[in-house]
């Protein structure tokens, strides 16, 4: 989160960032040092014989700051999974990987993730990325964790739903101090319709939160009243 960049960098102490995953080996992306302070939240450029491609829907290049998922390609770049054609054909386009990660590129170039390409949800025709929403909602004091997924509605086509973990120790908070808190900091189309709080949420073997679970958990326990589907 932006929060945490500016806090350390605040210190004189700068955090730098980078991209990259098992399929780059490891990584495709990195953020010059010099340019920690000036693109901050940036990721960086691509690195020394990677290419990358911002794409959207339609299979063309996105404009400068246009989110699309994110496509590399290059010497480090698997040439797909061992003995699973299926999955090999749905991650690459002839040498493209595509990542799974939407993204933007600035007008210098710089690289900024915006959140997993498969969690944007669409809510009345506009397309919602729910990271931007759950970084905010973090730096509530009274919220240890969240996730946001979109869930379908009958007349938005999907809606929001903020699934949060309260931070032990502070009053808990609640549905309306968190929209009041979101009111001005993000636009209302993307504030989730409903706010659901749990003891903890699920996490994978790597700590990683997950939104699966989590979306199978809400149904099952019925918590999403805002959900009409047909």
């Amino acid at each position: 989160a932006l929060t945490i960049l500016q806090t350390w960098a605040s210190k004189g102490i700068l955090l730098l960032q980078g991209f990259g995953m098992t399929e780059t080996s490891p990584a495709c992306i990195f953020l010059n040092p010099a340019d920690s302070l000036r693109k901050l939240g940036s990721t960086g450029k691509a690195l020394m014989h990677t290419e990358m491609r911002i794409v959207n829907d339609a299979g063309g290049d996105c404009a400068a700051n246009e989110v699309g998922e994110l496509w590399v390609a290059g010497p480090n770049i698997t040439p797909g999974y061992w003995n699973r054609p299926d999955a090999t054909a749905a991650s690459f386009e002839g040498r493209w990987l595509k990542t799974g990660d939407a993204a933007r590129v600035d007008d210098e170039g710089f690289v900024y993730i915006v959140d997993r390409w498969k969690d944007m949800y669409i809510s009345g025709g506009s397309n919602v990325y729910p990271r931007e929403c759950e970084d905010l909602l973090l730096e509530h004091p009274g919220v240890a964790e969240v996730a946001v997924l979109g869930m379908p509605d009958r007349h938005w086509g999907e809606v929001g739903v903020a699934v949060l973990v309260r931070r032990p120790g502070l009053p808990p908070v609640d549905e309306a101090a968190l929209l009041a808190f979101l009111d001005g900091r993000l636009a209302k189309y993307r504030w989730p319709r409903q706010f659901v709080f749990w003891d903890s949420l699920p996490k994978s073997g790597y700590g990683k939160i997950t939104k699966k679970d989590i979306r199978q958990q809400l149904l099952a326990r019925g918590d999403v009243a805002v959900v009409n589907p047909d």
